[in-house]
């Protein structure tokens, strides 16, 4: 059978091509497939979630009281909470996009502060970060599926945001959601519906595909202990016959996390919001990971707006859409400030370029700052600090990171040099 199979699949050539393929063993380095196992229980979750939810905003009988009339798509919600072990896939459903997002995060972080985006893998650094990019969009668009009046108040605000944008925003607001904004747009959650569980989910699939069949082609970036037992060669485990079952116990660990959460952490209660209305929710907030979004909406005056060639510059263009396109642009942009003309082949240490160390932390203080903002309305917190902090908090974090690298550059030297002492000693 085996040779059947290999003269005409020829597995040989497979085997020896891909699954011997060599993997790093460094703990950093799982980050990418915590990510991939996240992608995967979300699919298989999602799909036997979706055999039981109905995408429609027609109004039914509630699940729970049958004398109440709210939208289809709350209704099933409500019945999948019932269902057996129905309320824990939504829990790890969501747990699992949780974890995702923060794993794609620390995933580039990874490869932000060692380098690891440099020449030639640029290319692998965008399709990561449009990865994120659209694990959130997807994310966001399943706040919307249950249609309570949390997720009624958060769609109103995406769509706010999508009807800044001047000239076109109405028609962009429109095309996107099949129609204006009302709690009897028919169309509205069919719409984002498809947009979750077909087209963002697609586009995930494929970027996941391309990222890895490039990492396979290009080869991960060797950890520095590398270097020094083969130079310039690849060091690592076989993925058939060590890689394999390392990443299994990983997938199993996870899931058990994941679980663990879901069984004690509730998630969303759509029976405390109550079905869509035209009353919207208080003082909402999105997810962590877009907090800092929200602190800067709220940072932003609401008279912080003037007419440009008969179009209108608004508080949620500039917050939502610029300065979070502006934010994203530089992310993106990482591999261009980059000026190596050689392969990059080892991890770099992240001491060894304090400048990209510091960038990075002072990117990363301006978004806790941003994030904080976020809280400012629940502690009537004024506005004035958070705009002052958006400028310190980025350079004092760079300064310090600066001088932290530069006392442990000194401590090392510090130890060199009393190494080479002893050492002279000795002879």
């Amino acid at each position: 059978m085996n040779q059947w199979l290999d003269e005409r699949l020829n597995i040989s050539r497979l085997n020896d091509k891909f699954l011997r393929k060599a993997f790093p063993v460094h703990h950093t380095y799982f980050l990418g497939e915590i990510t991939l196992f996240s992608l995967i229980v979300l699919l298989l979750t999602g799909v036997f979630l979706a055999l039981s939810y109905e995408p429609s905003t027609r109004l039914v009988p509630s699940f729970l009281d049958k004398t109440q009339m709210v939208p289809a798509a709350y209704s099933s919600i409500l019945r999948i909470n019932w269902m057996p072990f129905g309320d824990m896939l939504r829990r790890i459903h969501h747990w699992s996009a949780n974890l995702m997002v923060a794993a794609s995060i620390l995933h580039m972080m990874r490869i932000y502060f060692t380098g690891s985006f440099k020449k030639p893998r640029e290319i692998n650094w965008w399709i990561g970060m449009l990865l994120l990019v659209f694990t959130i969009i997807t994310a966001v668009t399943g706040y919307s599926l249950p249609y309570d009046n949390f997720a009624k108040t958060t769609l109103g605000v995406v769509v706010g945001i999508v009807q800044s944008v001047p000239w076109v925003g109405d028609w962009l607001a429109q095309a996107a959601f099949g129609g204006k904004f009302a709690l009897d747009n028919a169309y509205m959650i069919p719409r984002v519906y498809g947009y979750h569980i077909m087209l963002l989910p697609a586009i995930l699939l494929g970027l996941t595909g391309a990222h890895m069949l490039i990492m396979i082609k290009q080869k991960h970036t060797q950890p520095q202990y590398a270097k020094r037992i083969a130079y310039k060669k690849i060091v690592g485990v076989p993925l058939s016959t060590q890689q394999t079952p390392i990443a299994l116990m990983l997938a199993f660990l996870m899931a058990g996390i994941v679980i663990l959460f879901a069984a004690f952490i509730p998630v969303h209660p759509v029976e405390v919001f109550g079905p869509a209305s035209d009353n919207p929710v208080a003082n909402i907030k999105p997810d962590w990971y877009l907090l800092w979004i929200f602190g800067v909406l709220e940072m932003i005056p609401a008279s912080a707006k003037f007419e440009l060639f008969g179009g209108e510059i608004g508080p949620e263009f500039i917050g939502g859409i610029v300065i979070a396109t502006l934010v994203l642009l530089v992310m993106l942009a990482v591999p261009i400030f980059d000026q190596s003309k050689e392969n990059l082949y080892y991890s770099e240490n992240p001491t060894d370029h304090p400048k990209r160390l510091a960038g990075g932390v002072a990117f990363f203080a301006l978004l806790l700052v941003w994030s904080v903002a976020g809280y400012k309305n629940d502690f009537q917190w004024p506005v004035a600090p958070f705009w002052i902090l958006t400028f310190v908090a980025p350079l004092v974090a760079y300064f310090v990171t600066i001088a932290i690298v530069r006392g442990i550059k000194s401590f090392r030297a510090a130890d060199e040099r009393d190494m080479g002492q002893a050492a002279a000693a000795d002879d």
